[in-house]
């Protein structure tokens, strides 16, 4: 009798694994939150409507490059990755290098069941500066004296062509802090101590995203 359970077990579980990975499918296939045609609310409404809780915190998740797998990102459906300041692929990544990683991390996430892309951001501040051969620029503080926000918009633009080379949609930049206090250790990233020049420095942004009509 044992023998012949243990394989009608084996059996059913195989059929409940099968049907399970099937009906994902036909999900996927037909879900309305993949078709661009749809109203942005109907998508939003539908995703939300398919995802489990483990899958809706995943997704407000951020983690930091230098400790993430693409295990770590199909098992947790990890919605943001990060590299801040000197996290790189290696030491002497290429624009390659980037890619590669990047599109590795990608690939994870658009195997999960839903499917959702990652957001991958990185810390841009003065340029693409952590990779080799990038433009760098100077810091904020010294921007913020040429009063010149048409140049700093052209930089932002400059910045945001090198960053998507590399695979990347997402920069954390600018640094927008008005700092009156030389003690905190962000000081060098401000555009100045007048809020009015940090303000007109926002331009930056438009270079950054392109101008939006």
């Amino acid at each position: 009798m044992r023998r012949r359970l243990v394989p009608l077990v084996v059996f059913v579980f195989l059929c409940c694994h099968e049907a399970k990975q099937g009906a994902a499918v036909i999900i996927n296939q037909n879900a309305k939150y993949k078709d661009p045609k749809q109203p942005i609310e109907v998508r939003v409404n539908d995703l939300l409507g398919k995802m489990t809780l483990e899958e809706k915190i995943g997704q407000m998740t951020q983690l930091e490059r230098e400790n993430m797998t693409a295990e770590i990102i199909k098992d947790y459906f990890i919605g943001s990755l990060l590299s801040g300041g000197g996290s790189a692929p290696n030491k002497h990544a290429t624009v390659k290098d980037w890619v590669d990683m990047v599109n590795k991390f990608q690939q994870a996430a658009l195997a999960t069941r839903l499917g959702i892309p990652l957001i991958y951001g990185i810390d841009a501040i003065h340029g693409h500066n952590s990779v080799i051969n990038a433009t760098i620029f100077p810091h904020n503080v010294g921007l913020g004296v040429t009063r010149d926000p048409l140049l700093v918009k052209k930089i932002g633009a400059a910045t945001a062509l090198e960053i998507r080379a590399t695979g990347i949609p997402y920069a954390f930049t600018p640094c927008i802090g008005v700092c009156r206090d030389p003690r905190w250790g962000r000081c060098y990233e401000s555009y100045s101590e007048d809020h009015k020049i940090v303000q007109e420095m926002t331009l930056i942004i438009e270079g950054l995203q392109g101008d939006v009509k």
